[in-house]
């Protein structure tokens, strides 16, 4: 599948920002199934400096810097992609045996994923978290299977609202309202995996959605999405005498697992991690901001036609 994102963030000032700097999470990431085709980022008024780096994490990351007065701010990012549909996560190992394998061993080598086990900024390790799991989460179950279960739940047990949290909601209260929107539905899933010793990460990016029946696709009518991403083991050895990494995109605001329909922008611990747009500005002290998002199919990729043996 070939989709389009564009993604429009308009800030108007009240009153004009006379200085600021600014760090967009906006260019998706290229990985197995995904490839940027293209990507094009427009700033307007003009930033006297803009680059673009790689985090930690992975991810592109843009700083630009507007030490100039302006009373408006527009952000547009355009990206062409290719997406495919990942593998299946097979059930995996028993979630206790995974958990096992990420404990701190003295003298034994580090595995990367151990840094998606630990407490983040808006996300605890917490005994509330492991109460909620515990029906998910017998004892043998195989990881995935236990992930999916918990997906399932948290989709049957809190209700999808916009105005029952914000940007800054701990998970802990997400837990405790059984409400929220995706970002708040993926923080509480994180937490209960890195609270039993499992690995898990934030993922932000877009879900391509459908109109009803009949009518035209709106422009701006999509949204921003967040999910969670789980790290199972391989069953079959690399290569090199190491076991394969896989991490698996379950999505608890939908109950499915994330295909080619969506995208990925980028990855993190959280919310925190990942933002799509955030700055420190001098000035403005109100402020209006609107989001427009669209994520807009091309067409499909036919099948390659095997090639003829004789």
């Amino acid at each position: 599948m070939k989709l389009r994102v564009i993604h429009e963030t308009v800030y108007q000032y009240t009153p004009a920002v006379q200085n600021a700097q600014h760090m967009a999470h906006l260019r998706p990431r290229t990985g197995p199934v995904q490839r940027v085709l293209t990507h094009a980022l427009q700033i307007d008024p003009a930033p006297a400096q803009c680059e673009a780096m790689q985090d930690v994490f992975g991810n592109t990351r843009a700083f630009f810097s507007l030490p100039f007065t302006h009373e408006q701010l527009r952000v547009r990012a355009e990206s062409l992609l290719e997406t495919s549909p990942p593998p299946p996560a097979p059930p995996g190992e028993p979630w206790e045996a995974v958990r096992e394998r990420l404990a701190y061993r003295r003298g034994q080598p580090h595995h990367a994923a151990t840094e998606f086990s630990f407490a983040s900024p808006y996300i605890p390790r917490h005994a509330n978290f492991v109460a909620y799991a515990a029906e998910s989460f017998a004892p043998g179950r195989p990881l995935m299977d236990a992930a999916r279960d918990l997906m399932a739940r948290i989709h049957a047990d809190f209700a999808y609202t916009s105005n029952a949290t914000d940007a800054g909601t701990p998970a802990l209260e997400s837990l405790r309202l059984r409400r929220g929107v995706c970002q708040d539905f993926a923080h509480v899933m994180i937490g209960c995996l890195r609270s039993l010793g499992l690995a898990a990460r934030y993922v932000s990016g877009y879900l391509l959605t459908e109109p009803p029946p009949g009518q035209p696709r709106l422009v701006g009518a999509d949204a921003s999405h967040a999910w969670v991403s789980v790290w199972s083991p391989c069953a079959a050895p690399r290569g090199d005498g190491l076991e394969g990494d896989a991490w698996f995109d379950l999505d608890p605001t939908n109950d499915r697992a994330a295909g080619e329909d969506y995208v990925t922008l980028a990855i993190g611990r959280d919310y925190s991690d990942v933002s799509p747009l955030r700055g420190v500005i001098h000035g403005g002290d109100h402020h209006l901001l609107q989001v427009a998002v669209t994520v807009e199919p091309i067409g499909f990729r036919p099948p390659t036609a095997p090639e003829n043996p004789g």
